[in-house]
């Protein structure tokens, strides 16, 4: 099969994601991640739009990249006009990239009421701004917006729009389902019919409306596309673009095309948390290949399987795209996640306990509302627990919260509201009570524990509370309801997650910080501070 090139537009089609939004430096960082990845053509933005691509050009021009090629993206010129006066086109000489890819119209619906031009100019445009950038030195790639829908009304019309672009020059021709309704098989198609009109390469641009954006993009290629179009994580209008982290390995493991190399594509889940870093995006989980569930396991039978032979319940090795299994332990759980779990942690069970006490121990707290497969961090607590030798560095003798509602004496109206924690802890035999206030009853209790623990343990000082989530597990219950509280912390690199859970948002929120803490120490050894 033909060498398949990767065309990534994250830079500027992934930007109209609603909500993200890239600087110059952040596009900066991402073209060179982009170039250490191997990925072909990285679409920059569009520099007769907006200063900051205009910036972003600039900046770019200093980059010694290794693999890439930089392509800026403009539009033909306007009906009516010439092309070396349109300043569109103008902008794409000037950014300095050297492939230029130009979107034009394909359907005949677009050309007559969007464009309101007649058919024949909108060929013109075409041809037009394609010699005037070919005349310039530019490599010239056009993307044919709404092709699938226009070879859908008006296929002659559509393919003529193909004939135009090539035929002035352009390298190729990219067919594009901007709407993202198409099906495989209408891509199959109108692809096949693109390769018998024209003599250049035919490229695809496929957007993810009816969830089959990656399908059309391999139908595509399968149908003799040799470019591909698409962006990291999917980003994009909408519903979004194809995913090049899903076409990327798709292409390579499961097609057998040559698209990137084994260890640049070992950097792809790097990469995708890379950009959904810099795009202030939550990493989604459950993307395919990439996410950080993708190899994941909850079922009892999936790893029961997976001990034996981890292709009986994994399509791949998820190294492969820099990615790791993981199995997770639940109510769903079987004694061989236990198993999993506690050899992969370096953990032992309890003398004169088997796992099957310990899978029976986290179904009975899950039944409450616990959750382990979030909480990993808790669940390494609840093994230690069980030792019979093990001693926690601190108990819990009582606490207690307030919450004041105070009004000044200057003030008409409103008022602030204080909330105070004391709390009793034993520390190695010794009853320790402290109070603390807080924005908040559960910053307020964090403050009071962590008072209390750092004369004998410093370290918890430097413990950082990164994330906290209340999940109401029922809903009808109201006010009454259970809740589920998960924590993340961090100190010196390291993350890990605990759980509570209770009727009481106070008590989960306890139970989770009292592990947060707690596990943190025990990994630490528990030094304690001499006197």
């Amino acid at each position: 099969m033909s060498t398949v090139y990767l065309y990534d537009t994250t830079l500027r089609d992934g930007v109209q994601r609603e909500g993200l939004s890239f600087s110059a430096e952040d596009k900066l960082k991402i073209l060179v991640k982009l170039d250490e990845l191997g990925v072909h053509f990285v679409e920059g933005g569009w520099p007769g739009s907006n200063p900051r691509d205009a910036e972003f050009f600039q900046k770019a021009s200093a980059l010694r990249l290794q693999n890439t090629t930089l392509a800026s993206f403009g539009a033909t010129r306007r009906p009516g006009s010439r092309a070396h006066k349109d300043p569109n086109l103008m902008a794409l000489v000037k950014a300095g990239a050297p492939v230029a890819t130009l979107v034009g119209k394909s359907w005949d619906l677009h050309t007559t009421h969007v464009l309101e031009t007649t058919p024949e100019e909108n060929l013109s445009m075409i041809d037009d701004s394609v010699a005037f950038l070919r005349e310039r030195g530019l490599r010239v790639f056009f993307d044919a917006e709404h092709f699938f829908d226009g070879f859908k009304a008006n296929p002659a019309y559509a393919l003529k729009t193909l004939e135009a672009a090539a035929g002035a020059g352009a390298e190729v021709v990219v067919l594009c389902d901007t709407n993202g309704g198409s099906l495989p098989h209408q891509v199959k198609d109108a692809v096949e019919q693109a390769l018998k009109t024209v003599s250049v390469p035919v490229g695809i641009h496929a957007h993810n409306d009816a969830e089959l954006a990656v399908a059309n993009t391999l139908v595509a290629v399968s149908a003799g596309a040799t470019q591909v179009q698409g962006t990291i994580n999917g980003y994009g209008e909408r519903c979004g673009n194809a995913n090049l982290c899903s076409v990327i390995p798709n292409l390579k493991l499961k097609m057998g095309i040559d698209c990137i190399g084994e260890e640049r594509l070992a950097r792809l889940t790097e990469v995708s948390r890379f950009v959904s870093e810099l795009a202030n995006l939550a990493p989604d989980a459950h993307l395919p290949y990439v996410g950080a569930s993708a190899f994941a396991h909850k079922a009892g039978l999936h790893v029961s399987g997976l001990m034996k032979r981890e292709e009986s319940y994994q399509h791949l090795d998820p190294t492969v795209v820099g990615n790791q299994k993981r199995v997770l332990v639940s109510e769903l759980s079987g004694k061989s996640n236990i198993v999993y779990k506690l050899k992969e942690k370096g953990l032992e069970l309890p003398r004169g306990r088997g796992a099957q006490e310990v899978l029976e121990r986290i179904k009975s707290l899950e039944s409450l509302g616990f959750q382990f497969d979030g909480a990993e961090a808790s669940f390494e607590l609840l093994v230690h627990r069980a030792h019979p030798d093990y001693q926690p560095p601190f108990e819990l003798v009582d606490f207690m919260v307030v919450v004041e509602h105070r009004r000044r004496p200057s003030q008409k109206g409103g008022g602030e509201l204080l909330a105070e924690a004391m709390v009793k802890v034993k520390v190695d035999g010794e009853v320790v009570h402290t109070a603390a206030e807080g924005n908040g009853p559960v910053n307020a209790l964090d403050a009071a524990l962590r008072k209390a623990l750092v004369p004998a343990y410093p370290q918890v000082a430097s413990i950082k509370l990164v994330d906290y989530k209340v999940r109401i597990l029922e809903e009808s219950a109201g006010t009454a309801a259970s809740i589920r509280v998960l924590i993340e912390s961090s100190d010196e690199g390291e993350q890990w997650r605990t759980v509570g859970s209770s009727t009481n948002i106070i008590e989960a929120s306890w139970l989770a910080l009292v592990d947060s803490l707690e596990y943190r120490l025990w990994k630490k050894g528990v030094p304690r501070a001499r006197p």
